[in-house]
């Protein structure tokens, strides 16, 4: 009788236990197997040992890794306060934490979609309009990033460092910030519909793991962009049209 492991039952992180069910314990290991090149998905029936020494890794060095992904995993929140950094200060937080997370996850959410709509799209017709919706959501965040590293986020810079509104050639920031809230729209409305094509990201049963990989990473993706909207619609965006305002008034 083969042994089936239980997806969500506990799973000891030791270099006796196979990939497949280090990954289905916690699909947001898949990231350091794909780091490291380690098949977790048709190879996953492997122990972790055996994984590492056909790569000509140290098993234990791949352990340290994958506790330190556990505990960043369950510790999602950001230890920084917004509201008390500047707002330079907030903007290069923005783009070293959640532009640098979006850029390095996109391609590994973009190829997860593709496969995963390929190999079982016939067996669930939902995921075509998942990576639909995916790839739409795709292009429009990196779009989006280029225009407020490019345009808006130097005008807060030069606001704030100037203390003066006449420094902003390109009109007021009201204009260039309602369309990046705009896009915070779009994009959430993207994350919804794939969260309810998906039932909650919730891997149906006879999910592989890189199909579960891909619902965590879409997991997370919502996540990480409800605190990245939060804290450019909530703090940065109206504390600039604050300082421009009273800066015009004077």
């Amino acid at each position: 009788m083969s042994h089936v492991v239980n997806p969500v039952g506990p799973v000891s992180l030791s270099p006796e236990s196979t990939i497949g069910s280090l990954v289905a314990a916690k699909p947001s290991r898949s990231r350091i197997f794909e780091q490291l090149g380690i098949d977790y998905c048709c190879g996953g029936k492997i122990p972790l040992s055996e994984a590492c020494q056909k790569k000509g890794l140290d098993t234990s060095t791949v352990v340290k890794m994958l506790v330190a992904m556990d505990s960043a995993a369950s510790n999602p929140a950001d230890a920084v306060n917004p509201a008390t950094m500047s707002l330079s200060d907030l903007a290069d937080h923005i783009e070293h934490t959640h532009h640098a997370y979006l850029r390095e996850e996109l391609p590994r959410l973009d190829a997860i979609t593709e496969k995963v709509a390929r190999v079982h799209g016939e067996h669930d017709t939902r995921l075509s309009k998942v990576r639909a919706a995916f790839t739409a959501l795709n292009e429009e965040m990196l779009s989006h990033m280029l225009k407020e590293e490019r345009i808006l986020f130097p005008m807060i810079r030069q606001l704030e460092a100037a203390q003066d509104p006449s420094v902003l050639h390109c009109g007021t920031l009201a204009n260039p910030i309602r369309q990046m809230e705009s896009e915070h729209d779009s994009a959430g409305g993207g994350m919804a519909l794939m969260r309810e094509l998906t039932d909650e990201f919730t891997p149906p049963d006879w999910a592989c793991n890189t199909y579960r990989a891909m619902l965590d990473g879409l997991a997370v993706l919502e996540r990480d962009l409800h605190q990245h909207v939060h804290k450019e619609n909530n703090v940065l965006f109206p504390r600039s049209i604050q300082l421009e305002q009273s800066l015009t008034k004077n």
